[in-house]
């Protein structure tokens, strides 16, 4: 039988490489933005170079049962879903008093609920089929509070916690849960979030392949949690011993617009 991994946010950078990633070691992919000019674009692309059998789904993920969407295509085609990356997110970066509170209402939709509902859907039947991987997108952010980032680090940190609590839940049952936490990457998230002028993005930031390969031999090994290359474990590392005070003046000129 034919197996599939589901990508999401797979047009632009860490999930557009682990799209890469995944067909060049020859997974099937169903790949979900919203840009549905950009994903036939990728399917042509991937499919052509890789010889994978590509479907996309074009749909707004910060949408109320958009998860239940993506998984009622996926059932209408009887596709088998071997592996789920939850990587689709953004970023509303800034003081909470000045914050546009729709988008961080949506990007609580995106990274919590979302994530969530999809490996609820998921989820049992890959323990039917005793096999399945599951990578959810957290960040350096989640080990930490983050002044002038508030709402996404609390995002992060629930994915992170969530991830570990039914990873454990899984034990034996052949599918893992692997939380990816990279720290500043080269993508256009940076640049969306008004955050490229930033410390945080103008030091140790590494390529979205890296982050993915590294996430993609993680999830292989049934890792449950993984921080990407050595200056963001440093700097878990160091935020655990710091005190408070200390941890969050430094997080809050880290993460200071120019």
């Amino acid at each position: 039988m034919t197996k599939y991994a589901v990508v999401t946010g797979a047009t632009s950078g860490i999930g557009k490489a682990f799209a890469e990633k995944l067909a060049k070691e020859k997974y099937n992919l169903i790949l979900v933005s919203r840009d549905e000019s950009k994903l036939l674009n990728q399917q042509t692309m991937i499919s052509k170079e890789y010889d994978v059998v590509v479907y996309t789904i074009a749909i707004d993920l910060t949408e109320r049962g958009a998860a239940k969407r993506v998984y009622t295509e996926v059932t209408q085609r009887r596709l088998v879903v071997e592996i789920l990356i939850n990587n689709a997110g953004f970023n509303e970066c800034g003081t909470f008093l000045e914050t546009d509170i729709e988008k961080e209402v949506a990007m609580i939709q995106l990274h919590s609920i979302c994530t969530t509902e999809l490996m609820k859907f998921f989820l049992p039947s890959m323990v039917e089929k005793k096999y399945g991987r599951i990578i959810n997108l957290g960040s350096t952010g989640s080990y930490m509070a983050c002044p002038n980032d508030a709402v996404y680090a609390a995002t992060k940190a629930y994915i992170l916690q969530m991830s570990k609590g039914i990873n454990a839940e899984l034990k034996g049952t052949g599918v893992v849960v692997t939380t990816l936490c990279p720290g500043s990457t080269k993508t256009a998230f940076a640049s969306k979030a008004g955050m490229e002028s930033t410390l945080l993005f103008t030091l140790f930031v590494m390529e979205p392949e890296t982050v993915a390969d590294i996430g993609y031999r993680a999830m292989l090994k049934g890792r449950t949690s993984i921080i990407v290359g050595l200056y963001n474990k440093l700097l878990v590392f160091t935020s655990k011993i710091t005190p408070s005070t200390i941890l969050n003046s430094l997080t809050q000129k880290m993460l200071t617009k120019s």
